[in-house]
């Protein structure tokens, strides 16, 4: 497996989290997982070699090759695979919680734990743009060409100035704030917020800091190798972002569906390189 990070355009900076280029010569390991945990943020992925697919406990989804997929925003953890054991080629884009709404003017909470096929969710420039894809040669010309649509679905909206305050203030608190004293920085009622996290993020402000939280803790451990990776400074950060042990592995279960230490005694290379530097 290969994972190689692009640079996106300027314009897409804050937008666009992370994007890049995923290779493979086939399958994962069928002793791997495959998993991709919760981590807030809606994607689109490009199966250019070979279709994938994902499926969690309420939803499966095949994107033939060439078919662009959006996948909402999750909060329950996802087993990805390929169609065929053979050659595969993805590009995959991340979006940053303030700049889902911005690209996709859809209810992101009918997006929630699901895929789709961008056109049919889109209009037709949808499909436009991924025959355009498909038929370009080389795989620059194809992140090109998807960086420039990102661009000009941007321009057709404005930032919601009191949503991206929340959304950094969850951010910059490594999901340590809470909606009281988000409700008191904003002069916002709960209620409001949480209609408004639900319309433009997918989910609410509360559970956004919980999978934020809970990030810091599973970007730790995919970085610390061993038999208890859950040790030293990354317990001690447990305590920090959890009330308690019992509160940290409620959260883990939820977001994984196993207990911390069942959970790093299984293999997920897969779901591990997308955390790697």
């Amino acid at each position: 497996m290969r994972l190689q990070y692009i640079e996106p355009f300027p314009q897409l900076r804050g937008i666009v989290n992370k994007m890049w280029l995923f290779e493979s010569s086939g399958r994962a390991p069928s002793e791997d997982m495959k998993m991709i945990v919760p981590d807030g943020m809606a994607k689109l992925t490009i199966p250019f070699r070979n279709g994938v697919s994902g499926k969690n406990k309420n939803y499966f989804h095949l994107s033939k090759e060439s078919k662009i997929t959006l996948i909402g925003i999750q909060d329950i953890p996802a087993i990805v695979d390929l169609e065929y054991d053979a050659p595969h080629g993805n590009i995959g884009i991340e979006f940053s919680p303030l700049g889902t709404y911005r690209i996709f003017h859809l209810r992101q909470a009918e997006l929630k734990n699901k895929l789709f096929l961008l056109e049919e969710v889109m209009d037709k420039s949808a499909r436009a743009i991924q025959e355009i894809i498909a038929d370009a040669e080389k795989i620059d010309k194809k992140i090109q060409l998807i960086q420039a649509y990102l661009v000009r679905l941007l321009a057709q909206s404005q930032p919601d100035l009191i949503l991206d305050y929340c959304i950094r203030q969850i951010e910059n608190s490594k999901g340590l704030v809470t909606v009281t004293e988000l409700e008191r920085k904003t002069g916002y009622s709960s209620r409001w917020l949480y209609e408004k996290f639900i319309e433009k993020v997918g989910i609410s402000p509360k559970n956004l800091s919980s999978i934020v939280r809970f990030n810091q803790i599973y970007e730790r451990w995919t970085k610390n190798s061993g038999p208890n990776p859950f040790k030293g400074d990354t317990k001690e950060d447990i305590y920090y972002y959890f009330y308690d042990q019992a509160h940290f592995i409620k959260d883990f279960n939820r977001f994984t569906g196993f207990s911390p230490m069942k959970f790093v005694r299984s293999e997920n290379e897969f779901g591990r390189i997308f955390y790697k530097d």
